[in-house]
C-alpha cells in the first residue's frame, strides 16, 4: 500500500495543475454556458422554438446532444454535455498514455520497474490516479449545475455522465499504450477512436424519431455504439437514468483490465502493433527540408483529409434528409423556412458542414506547426540547422506543407460533397456553395496557422497549448456564439464565423479580405521575426 502511495504521490505533484485546470475548465464552462443560455433561451417558449429547430435540422443534432424536453437543465445538457464529456475524455487519455507509454519512452518506467515496485504497480496507479481525475472533474461538474439552481438529482447525474464517458476513455487510452510503440501513435489511436464515436453519437441522433411536438428525440441504434450516446442518454434533469453511466463505467473497467493483462504480456517498451523498420537508403523526395517535413507530418494530413472526406459526403448527404423531414411535418417545414432564410435548406446544411470543416483544416494546420516545436523540442532540429539550412527556410517549409495540409483536408470535402450527391441524386447546382463555403474555410484555417506561428516564433514553449486553446476559443465563438447570442463583434473573432457563404444566388464575401490580410502578414511576420530568434529547448 505505502508503495501503491508513493506512485500516487507522485503523480499527483506532477499533474495537479494540469487537471486541476481541465477539471476547473470544464466546470466553468458548464456554468457560463447555463448563463449564456438562461439570458438567451429564458422562456419555455424560446426554449421550444430551438428544440423544434433542431429536431427539424438533423444536422444540428451531430454537434449537440440528445433533446429531452423544455426544462432548463434538460435543455442546457441538450446544448452543451457532448463537449463537457469530450473534456473530460481528452483529459483522461492524455493522462493515461503520459503515465504509461510516454514513461517507457522517456526511460522513468524502467527505473520504476527496478525497484519493489515492478512493472504492474504503476499502471495501477495511473488507473486510479486516471479514476481520481474524473471524479473530481464530474464533482466540480455537478456542482456547477447547482450553483445556477437546478435540482440535486438531475446535477449529480449530469456531472456523474461527464465523469463515466472521461473513465471510459481512460480505458481506451490505457488500452492504446499497450498497442502502440509510441506515445504519439498511442494519443492519435485514442484520439480518433474519441472523434469517431463524438461522430457516430451525433449521427445515431441525427437520425432518431422526434416526438410529435418536437421536444424530444429518441435515438436511434447507432446512438448505443458510442459512449457519448450512453452519457446522452441518462437524460439528466428529465428522466434521469442511471444504468446508461454504469455503461460508460464498465466499459472503461473492461478496457483497463485487459490493458493491465497486456502489460505482463509484453516487454517494457514494447508493444503489440510492430514499429515500421525505416528503409535502408533515404528517396529522393528527402532531399530537401519541405520534404523531411512533408514526410513527419503526412500521417496527420492524412488523418484530417479522411474527416475532411467524411464531413464533405455527410454535409450533401444529410441535406436530402433534412429536406424530407420537412416535406413530412408542415410545423418542421416551417421552421426550416425560418432557418434557411434567402438561401436553400440545402445550401444552409452545407455551410453549416463546412464550419465544422474549418475546424478540421485548423486543426491540421496547428498540429504541423505544433511538430516543428516538438523537433525542437526534442533537439532533432538543431542537426539540421547546422547544415545549409536557414531558420527562416526551416519555418517557412513547415508553413508550405501546412497550407498544402488545409489545401487537402478542404478538397477532400469538396470530393465527399460530390460523392454524396452522387449517391443521393442530389442538384450539381449546390456544388457552387460547396467551392464557395470551402475556399472561405482555407482562408479560416490559414489565420489559425500564422497566428500558430507566431505563437511558435515569440513564445516557443507556449505553442502546443496556446495553439489549439485558440482553435478550441475559435470553435467556441464561431460555433456556439450565435446560439448564445454572443454580441457580433465577439462572434466575429472567430475566423470561422466571417467566412463566405452562398445567400440565395448571392455570394456574401464577408469578412474574406481580412482574412487574406492577416494571413498575408502573419506569415510574414513570423518569417522575419525568426530570422533573430534562438533555438528554445524544451521546458
Amino acid at each position: 500500500m505505502s508503495r501503491l502511495l508513493a506512485l500516487m504521490g507522485q503523480r499527483a505533484r506532477r499533474d495537479w495543475l494540469q487537471v486541476l485546470l481541465w477539471a476547473v475548465g470544464t466546470a466553468l464552462l458548464a456554468y457560463a454556458s447555463f448563463v449564456g443560455v438562461s439570458d438567451a433561451y429564458g422562456t419555455e417558449q424560446d426554449r421550444t422554438s430551438l428544440l423544434g429547430a433542431a429536431l427539424a435540422n438533423p444536422v444540428i443534432l451531430l454537434f449537440r446532444g440528445l433533446p429531452s424536453g423544455t426544462g432548463e437543465g434538460a435543455f442546457m445538457v441538450f446544448l452543451i454535455f457532448p463537449w463537457l464529456a469530450m473534456l473530460a475524455a481528452f483529459m483522461s487519455t492524455f493522462l493515461a498514455v503520459r503515465h504509461t507509454r510516454g514513461d517507457e519512452e522517456a526511460g522513468r518506467a524502467e527505473l520504476v520497474a527496478a525497484t519493489p515496485a515492478a512493472r504492474t504497480l504503476p499502471f495501477f496507479a495511473t488507473a486510479l490516479h486516471g479514476l481520481l481525475a474524473n471524479a473530481l472533474l464530474a464533482a466540480l461538474t455537478a456542482a456547477a449545475f447547482l450553483a445556477v439552481g437546478l435540482d440535486v438529482e438531475g446535477s449529480l447525474l449530469a456531472g456523474t455522465a461527464v465523469g463515466a464517458v472521461g473513465l471510459t476513455f481512460l480505458g481506451v487510452g490505457l488500452f492504446a499504450a499497450q498497442l502502440m510503440r509510441t506515445s504519439r501513435g498511442a494519443n492519435s489511436l485514442a484520439v480518433w477512436t474519441l472523434v469517431a464515436t463524438f461522430v457516430i453519437s451525433g449521427l445515431g441522433n441525427a437520425i432518431g424519431t422526434p416526438s410529435d411536438d418536437l421536444t424530444r428525440m429518441e435515438s436511434s441504434w447507432l446512438t448505443w455504439l458510442s459512449p457519448f450516446g450512453w452519457g446522452e442518454n441518462t437524460r439528466a434533469f428529465d428522466e434521469n437514468l442511471w444504468w446508461p453511466a454504469l455503461l460508460c463505467v464498465g466499459v472503461g473497467v473492461l478496457l483497463t483490465a485487459v490493458s493491465a493483462a497486456l502489460v505482463s504480456a509484453r516487454d517494457l517498451g514494447g508493444s503489440f502493433v510492430a514499429e515500421r523498420l525505416g528503409r535502408a537508403s533515404a528517396s529522393p523526395a528527402l532531399s530537401t527540408p519541405a520534404g523531411l517535413v512533408w514526410r513527419l507530418t503526412r500521417g496527420a494530413v492524412l488523418g484530417w483529409a479522411v474527416g475532411g472526406l467524411l464531413t464533405g459526403m455527410l454535409s450533401t448527404s444529410l441535406a436530402s434528409i433534412v429536406k424530407e423531414v420537412g416535406a413530412s411535418n408542415p410545423a418542421v417545414e416551417e421552421i426550416l423556412r425560418q432557418i434557411s432564410g434567402e438561401g436553400s435548406v440545402e445550401q444552409g446544411t452545407i455551410t453549416t458542414f463546412f464550419t465544422m470543416l474549418g475546424v478540421l483544416a485548423a486543426c491540421c494546420a496547428v498540429q504541423i506547426v505544433c511538430r516543428a516545436r516538438q523537433e525542437e523540442a526534442h533537439g532533432t532540429a538543431e542537426p539540421l540547422l547546422a547544415a545549409p539550412v536557414g531558420r527562416v527556410r526551416w519555418l517557412a517549409d513547415y508553413l508550405v506543407v501546412a497550407l498544402a495540409g488545409i489545401v487537402l483536408v478542404v478538397a477532400a470535402a469538396i470530393g465527399g460533397a460530390a460523392l454524396g450527391l452522387a449517391s443521393q441524386d442530389g442538384e450539381w447546382d449546390l456544388m457552387r456553395t460547396v467551392f464557395v463555403t470551402g475556399a472561405g474555410q482555407v482562408a479560416a484555417a490559414s489565420v489559425f496557422l500564422v497566428v500558430t506561428a507566431l505563437a511558435f516564433v515569440l513564445v516557443p514553449r507556449a505553442t502546443i497549448p496556446l495553439g489549439w486553446s485558440l482553435v478550441l476559443l475559435g470553435m467556441m465563438l464561431g460555433l456556439f456564439g450565435p446560439l448564445f447570442q454572443f454580441p457580433d463583434w465577439l462572434v466575429h473573432l472567430s475566423p470561422i464565423a466571417v467566412t463566405p457563404f452562398v445567400d440565395g444566388d448571392d455570394v456574401d464575401l464577408r469578412g474574406l479580405w481580412w482574412l487574406v490580410l492577416a494571413t498575408g502578414v502573419g506569415a510574414a511576420a513570423s518569417l522575419s521575426l525568426m530570422r533573430r530568434r534562438e533555438l528554445a529547448a524544451a521546458g
